[in-house]
């Protein structure tokens, strides 16, 4: 069954997800950025892009290819490749790692969630190797794994050489390609249990401390950032790829290449507040609303049920824009019983005639098997009727 509909928008919260990467909506008259030699900013529900600079050009990223290393490794949770709950134990290699560390010592076990909150928190090199050696069995192999997972999120400029952005081999990616790589990775909802810690001490199996700080400043000096990775070296100059969410519409900024600390945490900031000043995410599907028509249900003690949208689905656009937006509805058949929940379709919604998502239908409530009594019932109904 499938019905075109057109609908009036409102506003409320959602979950996030992460579509695809489009081209460019709207660009600013003059940078908005300072001291940085690239930018991308993007919805991270759409993908769709609001402002670039340079934005495709290929440069070195320093620690923020930690992106796609959380990514791999909390898609290995996911899938139930790594125990999030349990712990794994640190080879001298991983131990062995320069620049950023919480200082893991080698041959002992640590637990997995730490391992990872350092990785968010204070950009650990050593728990990243201990990871992705976890993972992949060794570091080599997750590499290749990150640069799979790269080309599957469509990211063709985007060369990973190691787990942790040390120099000392080649490795690119470019601000579009970042921001379509950190969008996929705040669709794990883990992400941010990490992201908001500001300073926490990491405690080791011998009873030693070590104290970790948030790399990304923003996350006490914006208050809608919620989510970051920094990167620098001498040769990347200052990096970040951060997330912000107001109103409903999650932002992904990412700058690169930047002279000075402060011109990627000022940049940002830019970048975000022309964001959030000039577009909007409208609501046009509510999860808590059903559609006005039912689904017949055969064989069930009624013969209709109401359904709903399985998630939230929101619009972006321009601020002051009223886009055209319709539905198409696709349900099968339904046989009883049914539990409330259950998926018996999709709509697709579609913003000027271009579709930009599909969301599960699901019932709105149980219906039971119709028994004896209740099929005579119902023969008894239309014989009155």
């Amino acid at each position: 069954m499938k019905k075109l509909l057109a609908i009036t928008l409102a506003a409320a919260s959602c979950t996030y997800a992460f579509i695809a990467a489009k081209a460019p909506q709207a660009n600013a008259d003059a940078s908005l950025t300072s001291g940085c030699k690239s930018a991308c900013l993007m919805d991270a529900y759409s993908g769709e892009i609001i402002y670039e600079e340079n934005a495709k050009a290929h440069m070195p990223i320093a620690s923020v290819c930690k992106v796609m290393t959380l990514t791999l490794i909390l898609d290995a949770a996911d899938e139930g490749k790594l125990d999030i709950d349990g712990k794994v134990t640190v080879s001298d290699r991983a131990a062995g790692m320069g620049g950023s560390q919480v200082f893991l010592d080698g041959g002992l076990e640590y637990p997995v969630s730490q391992l990872i909150k350092s990785i968010v928190v204070c950009s650990a090199n050593d728990s990243c190797v201990a990871l992705s050696e976890a993972v992949s069995g060794s570091e080599e192999s997750f590499v290749a794994a990150m640069n799979k997972k790269a080309e599957e999120l469509g990211c063709a400029d985007t060369l990973f050489a190691n787990c942790t952005g040390l120099p000392g081999s080649t490795q690119y990616s470019c601000a579009r390609d970042v921001a379509v790589m950190f969008a996929n990775l705040i669709n794990h909802e883990k992400y941010f249990e990490y992201s908001r810690i500001w300073l926490e001490n990491f405690e080791h199996p011998d009873d030693r401390v070590t104290s970790m700080t948030n790399t990304n400043k923003l996350i006490r000096k914006y208050s809608f950032c919620d989510g970051g990775k920094t990167g620098f070296t001498n040769e990347a100059g200052f990096c970040l790829a951060a997330t912000a969410i107001k109103d409903n519409l999650r932002l992904v900024s990412v700058v690169l290449g930047g002279n000075t600390s402060d011109d990627r945490f000022d940049s940002t900031v830019s970048l975000f507040n022309y964001g959030f000043a000039n577009f909007m995410n409208k609501m046009v599907l509510d999860r808590n609303v059903n559609l006005n028509d039912k689904l017949s249900v055969s064989m069930g003690k009624k013969d209709s049920v109401s359904i709903r949208p399985e998630r939230d689905c929101f619009v972006f656009c321009p601020r002051g824009e009223n886009p055209d937006i319709t539905f198409n509805v696709i349900t099968s058949s339904a046989k009883a019983p049914l539990d409330k929940g259950d998926e018996v379709g999709k709509i697709e919604v579609y913003k000027n005639g271009v579709l930009c998502d599909s969301v599960a239908l699901v019932c709105a409530e149980g219906v039971e098997k119709a028994g004896y009594a209740d099929n005579w019932k119902k023969i008894a109904d239309n014989w009155c009727l």
